[in-house]
């Protein structure tokens, strides 16, 4: 038998075992993508990872091929914090595991070469597994309580009475209260996936990509405290429907929209300031 042929039927195990292995997995966190407007951009990732991958076909193909045994120590430690994961009902254990399973079995069928020419998509892939709640929690809550102080003081500088208490701003005619769901968790976690599907077609530079990442992490904040503090003085002046129903809905789309131009700002200001160096064209005697 040729190993090519070999090769082959490894890798069709492999991708049966995984299908059994994993399916479970997969139909919670498909259930999670649809019920929790948090994460339902997870249903995205997937494609995005599988056009990257794609795109590093023929360096995928040219690079060395060389089967390394510790890829399936990896696998089999992968699943072993499947197994910790199903036991201790701990989703986020299962979720990860998916990652280590598919970097292990690149590494083991094809080698070192080909798993670091295909490291961004996998790594790409974290984007679509939700936080643990702990995690969570400590993210968004203080995210609540800065939004409200934003609220507050843009509220206050405007000459609106208003009265903080934790997480709820007090007005004349309504209370506001900056729920999880306007903590801006949800676009912090959107908007970092997009500025680093667009810092990575947008520039070639992998500083300027990192940069261009961590800057949805400030802007989606910072547009979220404006939103709650738009919100405040739409009550105000409107009544407590302003900061309801559609007008809420549509405010948060806008804002997202705005923090988006943001970062396609900030990528054109880099560009004009530090220009990407172009190769020089020998000069035709």
């Amino acid at each position: 038998m040729s190993i090519d042929r070999r090769r082959l039927i490894v890798s069709a195990l492999l991708a049966a075992g995984f299908a059994l292995m994993y399916w479970h997995v997969f139909a919670k966190l498909v259930h999670d993508w649809w019920t929790d407007d948090n994460y339902s951009h997870g249903f995205l990732i997937i494609p995005i990872a599988l056009y990257l991958a794609w795109e590093r076909r023929r360096a995928f193909a040219d690079a060395p091929l060389r089967l390394s045994i510790f890829g399936l120590i990896v696998v089999i430690g992968s699943i072993a914090v499947l197994l910790a994961g199903i036991l201790g009902a701990e989703l986020f254990l299962t979720r990860i595991s998916i990652l280590g399973t598919v970097a292990g079995s690149v590494l083991f069928l094809f080698g070192w070469r080909r798993l670091r020419i295909l490291a961004f998509p996998l790594a790409f892939l974290f984007l679509m597994i939700p936080l643990p709640a702990i995690i969570f929690n400590q993210i968004a809550f203080p995210l609540q309580l800065f939004a409200s102080r934003v609220g507050e003081l843009a509220l206050t500088t405007v000459d609106i009475p208003v009265l903080r208490e934790g997480n709820v701003l007090i007005l004349a005619n309504t209370s506001l209260e900056v729920a999880e769901a306007c903590s801006g968790i949800r676009s912090l976690v959107s908007l970092l996936t997009l500025g680093i599907v667009f810092g990575y077609f947008a520039d070639q530079r992998g500083w300027v990509r990192a940069l261009i990442a961590l800057s949805t992490i400030p802007i989606a904040v910072i547009t979220n405290g404006a939103r709650v503090a738009g919100t405040g003085v739409a009550a105000h002046q409107f009544g407590p429907g302003a900061a309801e129903g559609f007008l809420h809905e549509f405010s948060g789309w806008v804002i997202f929209v705005l923090a988006f131009m943001m970062i396609i700002t900030l990528q054109w200001l880099l560009v004009r300031l530090v220009p990407p160096r172009t190769p020089a064209v020998p000069a035709v005697t």
